[in-house]
This record gives structure tokens, sequence and C-alpha cells, in this order.
């Protein structure tokens, strides 16, 4: 009998705390998704070879767009404020505060090179030691095993290139040519056409930094999904 009581008692006591659980009354702890991809983001993985030379095109692609995008934008407002002469000596993004900050932040070395077309006096090997090839998109290479290449060609895209980099007489004055031509000697700087290739952009990376942005790159971005409205 006393067994008995205790057996109805403990059911008692269960279905009144089943009571008190009702589902709309459960608190779920914040954030615990975005906790859960926080934590797998830590987790070590495995860079393999590939998965850097796609991380170095991805770095190169975005910190050359980044860097062609505030050329066009300083090129615009210097011509517009006071000319060519002017605008030619802002013609170096590589050099930008901003560019050199995003560069270091990936331990990358960038530069800008000019393509000269070849020449009757041009030798074969003076074309592969200056390593260009106007014809091909991007180069991504890895010439030593913390050291990784890219280049992509810059080519005359806009009526903002050929502004300076033109026709002279049609694009530009001659008398600005020839300014251009004082300011950089021994570089093809006019005479170019729409979509002529004008050099390349070159980014020499290390290792440490083209696997913190592979990192970065493919890791999990958790976003808050908000609960709709029942009631």
């Amino acid at each position: 009998m006393v067994l008995l009581k205790i057996r109805f008692s403990y059911f008692l006591a269960s279905l009144l705390g089943l009571a008190a659980c009702r589902p709309d009354q459960v608190r779920h702890l914040p954030g615990t998704k975005q906790i859960a991809e926080e934590t797998a983001n830590w987790e070590a993985i495995r860079i393999m070879p590939n998965d850097l030379l796609h991380a170095t095109r991805w770095a190169g692609d975005s910190l050359t767009a980044f860097a062609d995008t505030l050329l066009r934008r300083t090129l615009a407002r210097e011509l517009a404020k006071g000319g060519l002469a002017n605008a030619a000596n802002f013609c170096r993004p590589q050099a930008y505060p901003a560019v050199d900050s995003m560069a270091r932040k990936w331990h990358a070395n960038p530069r800008r090179v000019e393509w000269q077309p070849a020449s009757s006096t041009t030798t074969p090997a003076a074309i592969a030691a200056a390593g260009l090839r106007p014809d091909t998109l991007r180069l991504i290479g890895r010439p030593a095993v913390d050291t990784f290449f890219y280049q992509r060609p810059i080519t005359v895209s806009n009526a903002l290139c050929l502004r300076c980099h033109g026709q002279p007489g049609h694009d530009l004055t001659a008398a600005e040519a020839k300014l251009l031509q004082q300011q950089h000697p021994g570089l093809h700087a006019t005479g170019r056409q729409a979509g002529q290739v004008l050099g390349a952009w070159q980014l020499t990376l290390e290792r440490s930094g083209v696997a913190e942005f592979y990192t970065m790159k493919t890791r999990k971005k958790w976003k808050e999904h908000k609960m709709p409205k029942l009631f």
C-alpha cells in the first residue's frame, strides 16, 4: 500500500512538471547557432596547395580592383580640379595609403609595370625576362615554398584611361602628351587605343598572408534569422 502511494505521488509530480514546462514557456539560449558556427571556424583545417593558389587569385583580384577603383575616383577628381598635369601625379595607386594598408594586411607587395609593344629590336629573351603576357587574363604561380605570384593585365577600358593615354591631338593635346613624356621618361604613356594592354598588376604575396586570406574567405558567416511573429 505504501509503495502504491509512493508511485502515485511520483506520477503526479511528473505530470505537474510537464505542465509547468509547456512548449511556449521553454526559453532557448540566444545565439546558439552563431556560437556553433564560430566554434567551427576555430577548428583547425588543412589548407591544400590548390587552396592557396585560389586564395592568391582572390587576394590579387580584391586588392587590384580596390586600387583601380580608388585610381579612377582620384583621377576624375584631379582632372576636374587641375587638369591632366595635376592628375598625372596621382597615377600610382599602389602607393595610396589605403592600398598600402590593405597590402600589408595580406603580406603582399603590389606594383604596376608597363607593357611595351614588341619592336624589331626586342629579343625573345627580353620579352621572357619581362614576364608579361598581354593575351593572358591572369597568371598565378608559386615561385617558392613561401611565396606566391599574381599578375593581371591593365587595359585601356574607358574614356578616363584615354584622357591620359590616348591619341595626341584627339584624346589629349600635343602639349599634354609632351608634358606626360617629360614626367614619365622612357614610358610609352600616350598613343594607346581602347582595349589595348597598358601594363600589368604584379603582386608578390607571402604564404602567411595567402593562408589568412583563404581562412577569412571560406569561414562561415552567421546570419540572423528572425522568428515570425506568432501572436
